[in-house]
């Protein structure tokens, strides 16, 4: 590949396996014919180049979710602030698109993700497989194709791919060791050993564009994808539960008939409100999925995940629990142990174990633990100078001397830096002390004096709503309110700014002109 692929063979680990040993060949033995070469890996941790187009194109148009976030990829954040600052005409259709495609009940961004997995790419966006039918989610982005592609050519996102290359680098790095130790972990225990057969593709893909803390899985035919984003803690026991389904599900399709025959005990499963109703209408799935949730509990010595699955609709996961402790003590594989072991089910056994489920009424909410504390970088030279004026600015009540000396360090940062945008921030912190001061006359030149530079849009944002305040103090009503209309129209404003734009759209800081002597 283009750069260093992070490669987990499938197969790698058979720790475990009983196998026969071999005897030395005779030395009037023929030698044996060279073995052809290992099959290329293909299940891979890596990046996806159609997958960051798409998504750095709906950032720039208008997919806006958790944008805020901590948890986000700094990547995130410098591609919409680079987009946000080109004129490019292809991106209003781009935003009409995207507005128009939003799903009312959510899924956003999953429905660009699978219109990514199965596009051909750059530089048109078609389908990979047009004769195929396409997912249900990507066929409604039917007509995206020569939206996206004029926008991947007018902002020449070629370019942005490869600079964002290092942070993919880190990304993958930083999964790259857990997420081979979980591959490892489910084919030592399952005891797969690679036959060189290739049965479609397991690939990991991270995606550092979309919000944070999504696991988002795909399969389509033989192929089995998982998306990530980043989060606060690595979704190791997601990605493991994905490659868990691409070595289970064969197995539940080779031995459907086996599991047919215990299809009475999905019955007790439909009682549960939690269960999905593509286990309610396929007794194969729910039986594997079950399956599955109990290979969990035994790989982290947790009997409780098969009882907790057990009460969300998985019913057959504390049985598979338990004849997996006898799997556990014999030495054949699970592709040949499997059948048997269906056939071990009681049904009448398992229909009393069952009954006694108590179903949760609702799904258990997932916590995040942060492991370590995350240090921002050490500012430095204007950027410093800036913090610690907006700083002292914001303590100016803790202290009466503290708002003095922040203009002090406000202009400070304009003679340590000729870059635009930190004057931009360094007139906004001037502006809002003219406020203070009651200086209207200097802070309105401030705040207009923002505009000329190149402020980020939090900024800029903000000095229009401070604009249209001002105007609305002096009775300029029209002024004021293309103000704030120009604020709203930013992409990247803050909730806040948001808020106080709205407001002002609505007139709540409209003063009567007449009443301006009255001050």
């Amino acid at each position: 590949m283009r750069r260093f692929a992070h490669f987990l063979l499938i197969g790698l680990l058979t720790a475990g396996v009983a196998s026969p040993q071999k005897r030395p060949a005779r030395s009037d033995t023929p030698p044996p014919r060279e073995a052809p070469p290992p099959p290329e890996p293909y299940n891979q941790l890596d990046s996806n180049e159609t997958l960051f187009y798409v998504l750095a194109a709906i950032n720039a148009a208008g997919y806006d979710e958790q944008a805020d976030s901590p948890t986000n990829s700094p990547l995130r954040a410098r591609v919409r602030e680079f987009l946000a600052k080109q004129k490019l005409e292809s991106l209003a259709p781009l935003r009409r698109y995207v507005r128009d495609h939003k799903p009312r009940n959510g899924g956003e961004l999953g429905q660009y993700i699978s219109f990514a997995l199965v596009n051909k790419g750059k530089p048109d966006f078609t389908p990979a497989n047009p004769d195929l039918p396409q997912p249900l989610d990507a066929d409604t982005l039917y007509d995206f194709p020569p939206v996206l592609a004029a926008f991947y050519r007018e902002a020449k996102l070629g370019v942005l791919w490869q600079q964002a290359q290092p942070d993919y680098e880190r990304a993958l790095a930083h999964l790259h060791d857990p997420v081979v130790l979980a591959v490892q972990q489910v084919n030592a225990y399952l005891r797969n050993v690679d036959s060189g057969v290739r049965r479609g593709r397991f690939q990991i893909l991270v995606d550092l564009m979309g919000a944070p803390n999504q696991v988002q899985f795909r399969n389509y035919i033989d192929d089995y994808f998982v998306v990530v984003t980043p989060a606060v803690e690595q979704p190791i026991f997601d990605i493991r539960h994905a490659y868990l389904r691409y070595q289970v599900d064969p197995l539940g399709y080779r031995f459907a008939e086996d599991l047919q025959k215990k299809a009475r005990l999905g019955e007790h499963a439909y009682d549960s409100p939690l269960l999905g109703e593509q286990f309610r209408i396929d007794f194969v799935r729910l039986a594997t999925e079950c399956f599955i949730k109990a290979v969990e509990s035994r790989l982290d010595r947790r009997s409780a995940l098969a009882e907790e699955a057990a009460r969300e609709g998985f019913v057959l996961a504390p049985i598979f629990a338990e004849l997996l402790q006898q799997y556990e003590r014999q030495e054949v594989a699970m592709r040949l142990y499997f059948p048997d072991m269906v056939n071990q089910i009681d049904v009448k056994k398992a229909q009393q174990q069952i009954a006694q489920i108590d179903f949760l009424k609702e799904r258990p909410v997932r916590t995040y633990r942060v492991t370590s504390e995350v240090k921002a970088p050490e500012l430095t030279g204007a950027a410093k100078t800036l913090d610690d004026a907006e700083q002292l600015f914001l303590d100016r009540e803790k202290s009466a001397g503290n708002a003095a000396k922040a203009k002090e360090l406000f202009l400070k940062a304009l003679q340590e830096t000729d870059q635009l945008p930190m004057h931009a921030k360094a007139y906004y912190g001037l502006a809002r002390i003219a406020l203070l001061d009651r200086d209207l006359e200097t802070a309105d030149r401030f705040f207009r004096k923002i505009l000329e530079l190149e402020p980020d849009p939090a900024t800029k944002a903000w000095a229009l709503v401070y604009i249209g305040r001002l105007a609305d103090s002096q009775g300029d009503k029209d002024p004021a309110q293309d103000s704030y209309k120009a604020a709203l129209a930013i992409q990247g404003i803050s909730d806040l700014a948001r808020q106080e734009a709205q407001r002002g759209l609505t007139g709540a800081f409209a003063r009567n002109p007449k009443s301006k002597e009255q001050e």
